[in-house]
This record gives C-alpha cells, structure tokens and sequence, in this order.
C-alpha cells in the first residue's frame, strides 16, 4: 500500500505530514511512501532527505493523489473554491484519508468525502483516553502553540518579562495572565514563568486548579457549586451557565487591570470560541499591554482580535495570530508525523501489511468520521 504526502496548501501553513525519520518507519510497516516535491521544504526537510530514507517523490499533487491508497494531511483537503487546487476531487474512491477535519465544523467537507468515496479519519476526534496519547494531534501541536505564544507576545511586548535590579532602577517583572488550562495553557504558564514572569491563570474545570498551582502560578476563579461540575467527561469544559459568566467575567475584569499580557487559550469544540476579553476590559489595561488570542480562528476570545493580524486598541496591543504551530515548523511536523505513525501502526495487519480497520477499536469508533460512502460518525450523522 502506498501513502501519499501531498504538500499543505492553505495559507500559513508550513509543516508537512511525514518527515525522513516517519518515512523509514512507516516503510518498515510495509508501506510504501510517495512525498509531492517541495512537501518538507518549508519544516526544513529537503526532498532529499526523503529520498535518503526510501520515500519516491511526485512532481505534484496530482501524481502522488493518484498513487495514494492512503493520505497523510496536516490540514483538511481543499474543497472547490477554496484554493487554487480542489483536493478533494483528487482523492480517489477507496483511499483512507487521516487528516484533521474540523468536522464538527465543516459538515460539508464530511459530505463531500462521503460522497467520493474516501475513508476519512478526523485526527481532532481521536479519544482522549491513555492509550492514543501518543496520537493526539490536538495536544501535540497545541503544547508548541502554547510555547509559541508567550514567546510572540513577549516580543511584542515593549517592556523586559524578569525583574532586572541595576545600578540606574529595578524593572518590575512582566504580569502575565493565561485564561484557559489546556495542554496550550499550561504549556504557556511553563514559558512565561521560566521567562521571569509573574504568571495568574485561570479556567472553569476544577481540576486545573491544582496545575496551575504547581507551575508556581496563582490561580483566579469563581470556584462555587457550578465550578465543581464544570468539566466533561472528555475532559473539554462546559459551557457554563449566564450567571456563572457574570460572576466570573466581574473576577477577571478587576484582575486584567494590573495584567501586561493576556494569552487567551478557550476554546469548545465544534463551537465559536466563548468571548473572555470584553471591550470593555481592554479599555482597562495600561497602555503597552498585550493580548494574543489563541482562539482567533475560531472567532476569538477577544472581539477585537482579528485572524492573522495586530491590531492596536484602545492602546492596547493585540495580536491574533493565523498559525501558531507553523511557527515551529521543524519541531511541530515531527510531533504531527509521529502522532500519525502511532495512529496508523496499530491499524496494520502484521501478514498482509494492509490496513485492518475495526470498529470495535475505541480509537477508530472515535476518529472514524465516514466509511464506503457513508457518513458514519455518530455525531456528524445527528447533526446531519
């Protein structure tokens, strides 16, 4: 069987699905591994480093969509309309596609796929239990974005993060507030904290309290009964009730006064990202300060940020960044490269070396969104 690595295509997008060290692993499996020319370019994986560990490489994406039984993506295919190259319709009938999806979000793109045929995996659904740790994508890009983050906003910031005392005056340390404890937000308060800062964060799931406080951060939350109930199985937060936010939101707006950055992390699947930064609040800050919203793309944690751009604010700095893991090319393609070599390495039959796929595996249940033609997810198909 051969997988194809087609070069990413959508803006701002710099890393690529395989890199040399994946290619010599996935073709020990029994693979074989096509890589379009120029794929790794961008991450600093030359083509031919690819060709150095056994991959074949296509001159476009065409040739190596029409080689491919199954496809490696870092982002979603392009639908008709969206780019110069319709991915979608380059995919043939039978391949198995393991992509991030978006799909609670994009359920024309779940349609589309269904419709032609392709097996798809959204790697944004994979389970959050122990054993597919080692294939969370989600998490795995979303630590170097939390890293990421503290490291653009520091640098948009015009004051030091660590006290300095010298011989003219002592700098105050940076005030740096993290609203959201995911895997990016802890990620964040990590940096801003080896950075000097003096780091608050906060969250409505109870269980990052005790996190937040043994990165040597203070924590900030209304903590009442609905506090305590905050957390979904999964982990993800609840949405939470119209007085909780009021409750909460008068906290955070006495507390970002003093703040110098705010990082805003919140995001709810499949869902606009909950507003945490009101206008109102920026209005507050001291002048110099700094927001990096996290969850831009999903229509912010900050009415005021806008995707792929800094703005400035009632003298407030924010930024609104397009792509934080393709920041880190190099480091993020090889997380997301291993992430799918563990995903798909128990999906390989030992004697055929061809992909067995059951529904009885808890991680394919999960991921699996469409299969011979068919929308099979079954939250896609309640939504649908």
């Amino acid at each position: 069987m051969k997988i194809a690595i087609p070069r990413e295509r959508r803006p701002d997008e710099t890393r690529v699905a395989a890199t040399p060290e994946t290619v010599k692993k996935l073709k020990a499996l029994g693979f074989e591994v096509v890589v379009e020319a120029g794929a790794g370019t961008a991450a600093a994986f030359p083509d031919a480093a690819y060709e150095a560990a056994g991959a074949a490489l296509a001159a476009d994406a065409a040739a190596a969509y029409e080689q491919a039984d199954i496809v490696f993506k870092v982002q979603r295919p392009m639908m008709a309309g969206e780019g110069d190259l319709y991915e979608v319709g380059l995919l043939r009938p039978g391949t198995t596609l393991f992509s991030p999806l978006g799909a609670l979000s994009n359920p024309a793109l779940i349609e589309a796929l269904a419709a032609a045929k392709v097996d798809a995996f959204a790697l944004e659904l994979t389970p959050r239990i122990t054993r597919a740790q080692s294939m969370d994508v989600l998490s795995s890009q979303a630590n170097l974005a939390g890293y990421k983050a503290v490291i653009d906003a520091a640098a948009a910031f015009s004051r030091a993060f660590p006290m300095m005392m010298t011989p003219a005056g002592t700098i105050a340390p940076a005030k740096v507030f993290i609203m959201g404890v995911g895997v990016a937000g802890l990620q964040a308060i990590a940096t801003a904290r080896r950075l000097g800062g003096v780091v608050s964060a906060t969250d409505v799931r109870p269980a990052t309290k005790e996190q937040v406080q043994s990165l040597g951060a203070k924590f900030i939350a209304v903590e009442d009964e609905e506090f305590k109930a905050a957390e979904t199985a999964e982990g993800y937060a609840r949405e939470m009730s119209a007085a909780y936010q009021s409750k909460q939101a008068a906290l955070l707006a006495e507390h970002i006064k003093a703040q110098d950055i705010v990082i805003t992390t919140a995001l709810i699947p499949g869902r606009k990202a909950p507003v945490l930064v009101s206008e109102d609040m920026v209005k507050t800050m001291k002048p110099g300060s700094v927001i990096l919203d996290m969850a831009v793309e999903q229509g912010g944690n900050c009415p005021l940020s806008e995707f792929g751009r800094t703005v400035i604010r009632h003298d407030v700095k924010i930024i609104g960044p397009a792509n934080l893991p393709a920041g880190l090319a190099t480091d993020a393609s090889a997380l997301f490269a291993r992430n799918l070599l563990n995903f798909i390495t128990p999906l390989v039959d030992t004697e055929t070396k061809a992909l067995k796929i059951s529904m009885d595996d808890e991680v394919v249940k999960g991921a699996l969104v469409t299969q011979g033609g068919a929308v099979i997810h079954p939250s896609l198909k309640a939504a649908a």
